[in-house]
């Protein structure tokens, strides 16, 4: 069977009163000892299954899960065990034979050494402490479950590693998946928590790896769209929204929880950026509702991580640069502009800037029709959420005609209008506003450039999303030349920011001046590179033709 839950992290501040609004009612409180198991290799981790044997009470149960990358929809299947009292069972994959993450179960395991199967170990175990309350909601019913307790493994050095645990999960028991978002967004703003996608599985994973729970992970990137022929703009919307979450969520889970690196906070920029740009890109197609509803929370987290990124960009690369220059003339290093701390964020700044993923799903899940129709079938369906994700056919097809259509196209009937045309339209009209933009870049000012990178991330943004529906070889050509040009005026940008942040420091640090110099020479340079990318891009041919 599928879930539909979200996990919400539960400060310390606020775990009194959350505690008193579970406990209101009938709500039990149970103990649930779990074991997790995983290939030495962790191939199961890697596919995104998670296997356990849990006691719960004085019953065992065997759980497989698989997870979706923006933490809304899960396959499980649990499987109670008949077992003596006082007897704790081994972990048998074959309990799960006939479900679909059984047999990619089944698949992960059957390579191993000498042909026999790649074989089972315990890597992590939870003891966790549940207090349970269901609760009605407008449209359905969801069951809330206050988790406190730790997660602990042996890392590969033999030391025991722990990782508290105090979340909120918020699980659907009857309605559209809808529920789920708006009775978590109203606990989020009652006591102050936000979304947190990593499972108990991800975080013993880590512990048995020997990482700690503040110690940096990979980033999540941006995955490739795979448009079908054929797919409703809709339907295409709803791609690359889940897309954005997928991007999104891990990275704010992992910034939210002090793991975050810089890497972590370019990609979770990456994701706003492609947001925005996705907005701008569907605006107007039929079936697709207005967009932009959550400009103002995205942009003030987009404005607060843009200056973290600001600081990694100085601190990590162009003040090494400066102090590898300083170094030759036997001078040292000069100290950060503005400290070595970014401003620590609260857990008020968590829940705050943490508004903007609730309203991201609750446009995922769509409206309560297209919620009902769609995707309260996923919630039975352990692969439902997976294939309408995919591109499977859906029933959110627009129903009214009068909807708005992009120039040249308002008077056709929305199912005459299709994925293909629109992009192309889409694409043309951008090239051809950034082209005429571009003209004469090396006499713009500073903030007319950055006008310009805006709006090549923007085009590539839109090339990426639609880039299925065309031919490859001429996307990837274009998109080369295009990608080279963002980036040279990325690197402009980067030399800006650097210069405006060390001038109000020249006047109380005589070195500063050197900085200065030595990044005003470089950001000539780049500008002059800046000019030769753009005229490439603009010789280049397109490809939507």
């Amino acid at each position: 069977m599928g879930e539909i839950e979200l996990k919400l992290q539960v400060p310390q501040g606020a775990l009194p009163a959350v505690e008193q609004a579970v406990a209101v009612g009938q709500a039990r409180r149970q103990r649930l000892q779990a074991v997790y198991f995983d290939t030495a290799d962790r191939r199961l981790g890697a596919a995104g299954l998670a296997l356990r044997l849990r006691k719960e009470g004085r019953r065992w149960v065997q759980t497989l899960k698989r997870g979706s990358a923006h933490g809304l929809e899960r396959e499980e299947h649990n499987v109670v065990l008949a077992l003596p009292p006082g007897l704790e069972p081994r972990a048998d994959p074959a309990l799960h034979a006939d479900t679909p993450a059984g047999r990619r179960l089944a698949e992960l395991l059957a390579d191993g050494p000498g042909g026999a199967g790649a074989r089972l170990v315990a890597l992590y175990r939870t003891d966790i402490w549940r207090r349970t309350r269901c609760l009605r909601a407008r449209r359905g019913e969801v069951e809330l479950a206050l988790d406190c307790g730790e997660i602990t493994a042996a890392g590969p050095d033999g030391l025991t590693r722990r990782w508290p645990v105090c979340e909120l999960e918020v699980e659907l028991r009857r309605g559209p998946p809808g529920v789920v978002t708006e009775v978590a967004a109203r606990w989020a703003a009652r006591h102050g928590l936000w979304i947190d996608t990593r499972s108990k599985a991800e975080r013993g994973d880590r512990l048995s790896r020997g990482l700690a729970p503040v110690d940096p992970v990979p980033a999540a990137k941006a995955q490739p769209l795979q448009w079908r022929k054929g797919l409703a703009p809709a339907e295409a919307w709803r791609t690359i929204l889940g897309s954005v979450l997928a991007q999104a969520l891990p990275n704010w889970s992992e910034f939210t929880a002090d793991s975050r690196s810089p890497e972590s906070v370019h990609q979770l920029r990456v994701a706003l950026r492609r947001l925005r740009s996705a907005q701008r890109f569907v605006e107007g197609w039929p079936g697709v509702p207005p967009q932009g509803g959550e400009a103002a929370v995205a942009a003030a987290l987009f404005r607060r991580l843009g200056a973290e990124r600001d600081r990694d960009v100085l601190s990590l690369g162009l003040q090494r640069e400066i102090d590898a220059a300083l170094a030759t003339i036997g001078e040292p290093p000069l100290p950060l502009p503005g400290g070595d701390q970014a401003p620590a964020w609260t857990d008020a700044d968590r829940a705050l800037h943490g508004r903007l993923f609730f309203d991201l799903l609750a446009d995922f899940v769509g409206p309560p029709a297209a919620s009902d129709q769609i995707l309260s079938e996923a919630a039975r369906s352990a692969s439902g959420l997976a294939a309408w994700e995919a591109g499977e056919p859906g029933s959110d097809q627009p129903t009214d005609p009068a909807a708005q259509h992009p120039a040249g196209l308002r008077h056709k009937h929305p199912a005459a209008l299709k994925l293909r045309p629109l992009c192309a339209q889409r694409l043309a009209d951008w090239h051809r506003a950034l082209r005429k933009s571009a003209k004469g870049f090396e006499g713009l000012d500073d903030e007319a450039r950055h006008r310009i990178r805006r709006r090549l991330k923007r085009l590539r943004y839109g090339v990426e999303f639609s880039a299925a529906l065309f031919a490859k070889e001429r996307v990837e050509t274009y998109l080369e030349v295009l990608r080279d040009a963002q980036e040279q005026l990325g690197e402009y940008n980067d030399l800006c920011v650097a210069i405006a942040a060390w001038q109000p420091w020249a006047a109380r640090h005589p070195r500063a001046w050197f900085a200065l110099g030595w990044l005003s020479a470089r950001r000539t340079a780049v500008l002059q590179d800046c000019g030769v990318a753009l005229r490439r891009w603009r010789q280049a041919p397109t490809f939507w033709d």
